[in-house]
């Protein structure tokens, strides 16, 4: 991978902390050094308190230059709305911000981190990413999720296992309006049951009223066990009512379903 980095002048990447923008973080700073690598991270409402801890103790470990900037896709009513192509106007946010410190800053290139398996699917953010001219090395190089895990590991990154961690906002059901309310409440129904002892993939969906909580099949006896202190709390953040898919955690689970 570190060849990709060569002739590519300064090289500013989006940063989220997670396994895949962690990696090329990692290689691109060895590679490049400080004078010629930075990475940004996008703060908003959406970006959930954990994952901005975990994006900084990695860089701090490893010695990656990082810049932190506000974006304010709330602001933007089509954000707001909550389509399915929500991700579209966050994305045009974030590279439009990025896009303009990377001129500001004489940075050549701009990168992302998004592999071949994401290549697939719907994906309304990489036609933002398109429209910036981000680069996406991973994907270029053809490296899949294991790919990428497999080399973290190696590495010695510490979140080599991690499981996905998307903005807050795809956990709101597509229609249900965005507001910082119920971006909190997602990130707090999740935290809590991240100190319960749930691993691996979470979801907790917001459907208004009712909160539908997504974890793996060997994670459904924790749940069941500790269902009345999951219900008190989530009442506390104000769900009327909460359940469990009975089918698990499904990445992409609330978008419509074609006729």
């Amino acid at each position: 991978m570190s060849g990709w980095f060569e002739d590519r002048g300064r090289v500013m990447l989006g940063y989220s902390g997670g396994v895949d923008s962690a990696l090329l973080a990692v290689v691109a700073a060895q590679v490049l050094g400080a004078e010629r690598f930075l990475a940004v991270i996008g703060r908003s409402a959406s970006f959930p308190e954990a994952q901005w801890r975990q994006a900084r103790a990695v860089a701090g470990q490893f010695g990656i230059p990082v810049l932190e900037i506000d974006t304010n896709e709330l602001a933007n009513p089509d954000y707001q709305a909550n389509s399915p192509e929500r991700c579209y106007f966050c994305k045009s946010e974030l590279w439009g911000r990025v896009a303009e410190l990377a001129a500001r800053s004489n940075f050549d290139t701009l990168i992302d981190g998004t592999h071949a398996d994401d290549l697939d699917g719907h994906r309304p953010g990489g036609r933002a990413a398109a429209e910036y001219r981000i680069r996406s090395p991973l994907a270029e190089l053809g490296w899949t999720k294991e790919m990428i895990r497999r080399e973290a590991k190696i590495l010695g990154l510490p979140i080599w296992d991690a499981p996905a961690a998307p903005c807050l906002s795809s956990r709101i059901r597509y229609g249900l309006p965005v507001t910082p309310e119920r971006l909190r409440q997602v990130e707090l129904a999740e935290q809590f049951l991240r100190i319960l002892g749930v691993q691996g993939d979470l979801r907790v969906r917001h459907h208004d009223e009712v909160a539908r909580i997504e974890v793996r099949p060997d994670m459904f006896l924790l749940i069941e066990t500790q269902w009345l202190a999951i219900e008190s709390a989530f009442t506390q953040l104000g769900f009327g009512r909460v359940e469990r898919d009975r089918a698990g955690y499904r990445r992409g689970n609330l978008l419509p379903v074609a006729p």
